[in-house]
């Protein structure tokens, strides 16, 4: 049986940044299961309908990758009690030009991490909103993750025990929901 495969959407383009690291953990974590594909985003210029007539090329690489995708993982801080702009620029190309939404009908998960508690809390409510107007399929509960230096180790290894576990339990149910959903959408079709 093939793999699940996984678009991941790191919201932030730091290249030391431990949401990708967190996202790169969750792979390893998932990887007998899932099939994961990072997506670039960094790369999308500033949304803007000016553009929709001839989509520039990594618009149109982003919407072929999110297309291809059975399921998507979106691993985010929070930037002002929001999404960064980098994610909501991304959402938006994916879900233009009018009647071309890359998004609907595929299975989602949100997690993300900051150094406080629950810092993408506020973060994760305003995404999981935005996904829905765009029909995702969000999956149920809360996956905020308290981000201590040696959380993620440098081969991607998460090396607190009961932080593995729960992020264990979430990838679990993330990849369940999604082999049930895109193997219902795939009968469907």
């Amino acid at each position: 049986m093939a793999k699940v495969k996984i678009a991941v959407i790191v919201g932030s383009n730091r290249r030391d940044s431990m949401n990708r690291k967190l996202a790169q953990a969750l792979a390893m974590l998932g990887a007998e299961k899932l099939a994961f594909h990072f997506v670039a985003i960094d790369d999308l210029p500033l949304y803007s309908q000016d553009l929709e007539g001839k989509l520039p090329k990594s618009v149109v690489r982003f919407k072929s990758e999110i297309a291809a995708a059975d399921a998507l993982l979106f691993v985010t801080p929070e930037h002002n009690r929001s999404i960064p702009s980098l994610l909501k620029n991304a959402i938006d190309w994916g879900a233009r030009p009018h009647g071309q939404n890359s998004w609907s009908g595929k299975p989602a998960a949100i997690t993300g991490t900051s150094p406080g508690a629950i810092g993408t809390a506020v973060a994760q409510m305003h995404l999981r909103q935005i996904l829905g107007i765009l029909s995702v399929l969000v999956m149920g509960g809360e996956a905020y993750i308290s981000f201590k230096p040696g959380l993620v180790d440098a081969n991607g290894t998460i090396s607190d025990e009961n932080t593995r576990r729960f992020l264990q339990a979430f990838i679990d149910q993330f990849a369940s929901l999604a082999a049930r959903l895109s193997f219902a959408h795939e009968a469907a079709a």
